[in-house]
């Protein structure tokens, strides 16, 4: 086995990647089969991407980060790697719906909230460790969806449910995603104590 392969599997690539790309699956037949407007609606699409952001933290740590702290290996550059591979993931699955009778878009959305959600995810995943990263980002986006407010530091608050040219919505995403990206890279995972 390559090097490759086992790290996809020590992270458990393949089995989030089969949960992430289902829901999204799941989320577009439905729309396809019961909705009459094609283009998938703004609170749905949030959603699906924070279930697919949810899912692929769980990748986000091995099942011994010290033991990934002692390898001889560039870490910072594979995290950042993986966490643009996630992000990649969620746009070409939201994207491949474009020229389909169920789309999510528009495409600034989707990418807007794919990047601020795993961005936060991964912030998360530093501080209190991988398998709880979902918690702020699910609660947050549940929130943002069910009230959303308009104009101002709202926006910037509900940023996952604002129109695609919300520029505090943008900003905010934006703010989250370098900043998680920057310290998932350099710190990882939290770690997690012997007996966890």
């Amino acid at each position: 086995m390559t090097w490759t392969l086992l790290y996809l599997r020590s992270r458990r690539v393949p089995l989030a990647l089969a949960v992430a790309l289902g829901g999204a699956a799941v989320v577009w037949a439905l729309w396809l089969a019961f909705a009459a407007d094609r283009d998938i609606a703004l609170p749905v699409v949030a959603m699906t991407v924070l279930l697919m952001a949810a899912v692929l933290s769980a990748t986000l740590a091995g099942p011994d980060e010290n033991l990934d702290r002692t390898a001889s290996m560039r870490w910072p550059w594979l995290r950042a790697a993986h966490l643009l591979a996630a992000l990649a993931v969620i746009l070409v699955v939201q994207f491949a719906t474009m020229y389909t009778g169920a789309r999510f878009g528009p495409a600034a959305l989707v990418a807007r909230d794919a990047a601020g959600l795993l961005g936060l995810t991964a912030l998360c995943a530093t501080v209190v460790g991988a398998e709880r990263s979902w918690f702020l980002p699910l609660g947050w986006t549940a929130i943002a969806v069910t009230y959303p407010q308009d104009g101002g530091w709202k926006a910037a608050v509900t940023w996952q449910s604002q129109a695609p040219d919300d520029k505090a919505a943008m900003l905010t995403a934006v703010a989250l995603a370098l900043g998680g990206l920057i310290a998932y890279s350099i710190a990882g995972p939290a770690r997690r104590e012997v007996s966890e």
